[in-house]
């Protein structure tokens, strides 16, 4: 089961963005660093390893950048790179100026496996306020399709002519009689020719999805990037080696290109600058680095630090693959602008693809990124309060036009004390003051059953009352008894018969009379389950909790529906009475109260019956935001909720209820899960109007997910068998 634990198996790839200190017109000593953070990279499992631009000779070198003595140098240190990475996983990354005619190219140069894959010049040259770039370089953006010589840059010698460096930068593979660095670079090299251009996408054959484009620095810049082009041609991977300096508000700069880029061109982004060691004649240097993943940041570097910093993230190549498979416009573009590839017809906006065997390891190396363990809640409490803002007010401003959009209806709801339908009448709530109604046109109705507490009536009166909406009690066990009575239930003998009829009787009359109230009162049902019981069937279809005339919920899963309410008592949406009421309301056990406790038990508990709520939304979000396959979602589901002391945890979570689960748990409530989504399907297919309410998706059939009713769960329970039991 080891590959199980592999995040290469699951379709990530461990990049880093390496800050290393340069010595500048120091080829030679800066290659041998190179090597030894790449090898450093490859023992972490890392499948990228990128340095800043020019990082071999140092960015701000000036008119030396011309002298033959450097250009020279530069090619003996790529061989003695390419020599060193025969034996090194990672792709290998970095910059050095190289003579391609008669002009010089402000270059990156990959290599792996003993191998230059190819060079990319830089297309677009700085010729303002600090950088005069077009003194020494020529812009690269002419050069698609093209080739470029590397004298002494060839095959790979045998073992004695491989250099014993001072720092163990040779191969250790090659055991034996190794000459100094000074044999090994008057060794006669062939020329090698690779291929050049900004039109090169490099593709790992033996790892799905990872493939990679590289621009340099000023690339990033211009209002038409060369990596955005690239994305269209299916780079997921886009890389930015640069030598930007820094000045004052220059990071956010980079910071909100890079994630721009990331999110636009739905692609990862790997971003290193220059740092320590950089000239400080006239400039500074803050070895700034980045990696960004549709959006989000994944890893940043700290800034101004000495020595080598090495910021690495693992890149979920599979969510990218999917973002853009649902996302059509994104082919669109690409059709319209005519991108293509090699594999295509010619003609258009051609991009050559450069592969190699990467050959990952298939082994526990951890998980190097954040998993939330609420991907629908955020940790950061900033983010988690506007978040809360926005669904609360989106919930309250669709209720208000609907209402005025009907005629303006009185609402009529059953309020149970439980946290969907306490939240429903907050939004209605604050709805009727947004209309400038009195609350008094809510009729909330408490139809206590056979299990119904005290405790949770008295908070749905107490609620009603301090709200000031209008409130009756109907109390629904004596229509219950005798619609029991007449379809000779054994309940209604006196047998303690708790079965599922016995349960939708009780839920379907509720329903039953807040649709008849409605039609007495001139009102519209407004219902309150949410997304998690719609995605788990957890509700009673037909006349029954399923059906309303509008939903303000089934947008919000559960787990984020305690945080909306904890926001509205911290954010004073309402009297402080009404708060306290609804921290009761939160600091009660979820239960539908329909089978009664004995003496002594505990009441009925629906995460008992259905899973732990916080791993099915888990899993929920997973499947309809990024349509990953279960054992991929049990696989970042036991990295986020194996260890309740490792990760961040929404701000006021209590800490009895930070829970952790092993493997075997979470792959026993994923089957629950998938048994129970694809067999439900049919009610969703009949849900009423409701708001979506958060990115992670919707069920509605008119939306975000769209299935039919009959399709089976078989495929999906297959592939948790993968997943360990223990």
């Amino acid at each position: 089961m080891d590959c199980f634990y592999s995040v290469y198996a699951h379709g990530f790839a461990r990049v880093a963005a390496c800050t290393v200190p340069v010595q500048p017109v120091r080829p030679l000593e800066n290659a041998t660093t190179t090597v030894n953070v790449a090898r450093e990279c490859g023992e972490a499992g890392v499948a990228l390893a990128v340095f800043p631009e020019l990082s071999l000779t140092g960015y701000a070198i000036d008119d030396l950048l011309l002298q033959d003595v450097l250009i020279k140098q530069v090619l003996e240190a790529l061989e003695v790179v390419r020599a060193a990475s025969v034996d090194l996983l990672p792709v290998i990354v970095l910059g050095a100026p190289l003579v391609k005619g008669n002009r010089l190219y402000n270059c990156a140069v990959v290599i792996h496996r003993g191998r230059v894959l190819g060079v990319v010049p830089k297309s677009y040259l700085p010729n303002y306020r600090e950088f005069y770039e077009k003194r020494h370089f020529a812009s690269g953006d002419d050069q698609r399709a093209q080739q470029i010589e590397l004298p002494g840059v060839g095959s790979r010698p045998q073992a004695p002519l491989v250099p014993s460096f001072p720092t163990s930068v040779h191969n250790s593979v090659h055991p034996g009689p190794e000459a100094d660095l000074d044999a090994f670079l008057d060794y006669d090299f062939p020329p090698e020719t690779v291929p050049f251009g900004p039109d090169l996408i490099f593709r790992a054959k033996d790892t799905r999805n990872f493939a990679f484009h590289v621009e340099v620095c000023e690339d990033m810049w211009v209002p038409v990037p060369p990596s955005a082009q690239a994305s269209l041609a299916g780079a997921n991977i886009l890389v930015n080696i640069s030598g930007s300096p820094i000045t004052v508000g220059r990071a956010a700069e980079r910071t909100s290109l890079v994630k721009a880029a990331s999110s636009r061109c739905s692609a990862a982004y790997v971003y290193t600058a220059a740092g320590e060691g950089e000239s400080s004649t006239d400039l500074s240097w803050d070895g700034q680095a980045m990696i960004y993943e549709m959006g989000t940041e994944l890893a940043a570097s700290a800034r101004f630090q000495a020595g080598v910093q090495r910021t690495i993230a693992d890149v979920d190549l599979g969510s990218i693959h999917q973002e853009r498979l649902r996302q059509g416009s994104f082919d669109d573009n690409r059709r319209a602008l005519d991108v293509r590839t090699d594999a295509d017809r010619a003609g258009g906006l051609t991009f050559r693809s450069v592969t190699f065997t990467l050959n990952p390891p298939n082994t526990d190396i951890g998980l190097r990124r954040n998993v939330a363990r609420f991907p629908f809640v955020p940790a950061d409490p900033e983010l988690l309060h506007q978040d809360c803002y926005e669904a609360y007010n989106i919930q309250v401003h669709a209720l208000a036009q609907r209402l005025r959009a009907i005629g303006n209806p009185k609402i009529v709801i059953g309020v149970s004390g439980g946290l969907d339908s306490t939240h429903a009448l907050i939004v209605a709530a604050r709805a009727m003051d947004k209309l400038g109604r009195p609350r008094t046109d809510i009729l909330a109705y408490t139809l206590p059953g056979f299990a119904t507490t005290d405790h949770t009536k008295n908070n749905a009166i107490e609620l009603s009352q301090r709200l000031g909406v209008s409130f009756e009690e109907i109390d629904i066990r004596p229509a219950a008894h005798q619609m029991l009575a007449d379809m000779k239930h054994p309940f209604a003998s006196g047998e303690e018969v708790y079965d599922v009829t016995f349960e939708n009787v009780q839920a379907g009359l509720r329903t039953d009379f807040l649709f008849r109230l409605a039609n007495e009162h001139n009102g519209i049902v407004l219902g309150t389950g949410d997304l998690s019981e719609l995605a788990l069937g957890w509700c009673t279809f037909g006349v029954g909790d399923q059906m309303s005339h509008y939903n303000v919920n089934p947008g919000v899963p559960k787990t984020l529906m305690q945080h909306l309410i904890r926001w509205v008592i911290a954010s004073g949406q309402f009297t402080s009475e009404v708060g306290t009421t609804l921290q009761s309301i939160l600091d009660t056990e979820i239960s539908p109260e329909l089978v009664p406790a004995k003496d002594g038990e505990t009441i009925q508990s629906t995460q008992q019956k259905i899973g732990p709520y916080e791993l099915q939304d888990f899993t929920l979000f997973y499947l309809i935001r990024r349509g990953m396959s279960p054992s991929t979602i049990a696989f970042l589901a036991w990295h986020a909720w194996h260890d309740r002391t490792v990760g961040q945890w929404p701000p006021a979570f209590p800490d009895d209820e930070r829970n952790e689960y092993t493997i075997g748990q979470i792959k026993q409530w994923m089957k629950l899960f998938y048994r129970r989504f694809f067999s439900n399907q049919f009610k969703r297919s009949t849900l009423p109007n409701g708001p979506k309410v958060v990115a992670g998706g919707t069920l509605s059939p008119r939306g975000d997910w769209r299935m039919p009713s009959d399709a089976s769960s078989s495929a999906w329970l297959a592939d948790l068998q993968c997943v360990p039991d223990l």
